[in-house]
């Protein structure tokens, strides 16, 4: 029995980010969800007693997801702009394919959505804390601003995010992110 109930609980988290990854937090219901899920009502309010609840459900697991990917910001690491560019694309990957990780991030920017839980600023500090390293390990460029590097790079993401956004797109590298490292 619990098998299953944690099985209910998985879908319905995926089954939300998905509702919310289309219509935003506001423009989503429990039924779509329900529907979506091919779940009740009365499982959904089992496990998480209303939609904020299991919005909060999406975005943890979606910090999850992100912690899995990056990892903490290593003390040291040969090659840190090496991990930083592998890592990006691994995220970009994931946001794409993964519609808990890409609805976690669009509740972050969603105006109806208010948590402390901030997938970007996650991302913003680990991207920091790895140029800080390749700038102490000198493999960061004299002249390189930390904090331009680290807006450029995050607004890479979020713009990605958001431009591969686009129904029925097939898992696997966004286009984007290459044409952004080369440059």
């Amino acid at each position: 029995m619990q098998d299953r109930a944690a099985r209910t609980r998985r879908h319905l988290i995926r089954s939300a980010a998905e509702v919310f990854d289309r219509g935003g937090f506001a423009g989503s219901s429990i039924g779509q969800i329900c529907d979506r899920a091919r779940a009740s009502h009365g499982a959904l309010h089992f496990h998480f007693g209303n939609k904020q609840a299991l919005g909060r459900a999406v975005e943890s697991t979606a910090a999850e997801i992100l912690l899995c990917i990056t990892g903490r910001v290593p003390d040291q690491h040969p090659q840190p702009l090496q991990l930083l560019v592998d890592t990006s694309y691994t995220l970009a990957e994931h946001v794409v394919c993964d519609p808990v990780l890409r609805a976690g991030f669009r509740l972050a920017h969603d105006a109806s959505w208010h948590s402390g839980v901030s997938l970007w600023q996650h991302w913003q500090d680990w991207v920091r804390g790895l140029l800080v390293l390749a700038r102490r390990q000198g493999s960061l460029a004299p002249g390189v601003d930390l904090e331009d590097a680290v807006f450029a790079i995050t607004a890479m993401m979020a713009g990605l995010e958001s431009l591969e956004r686009v129904p029925a797109r097939p898992c696997g590298v966004p286009r984007s992110v290459a044409p952004f490292w080369r440059l």
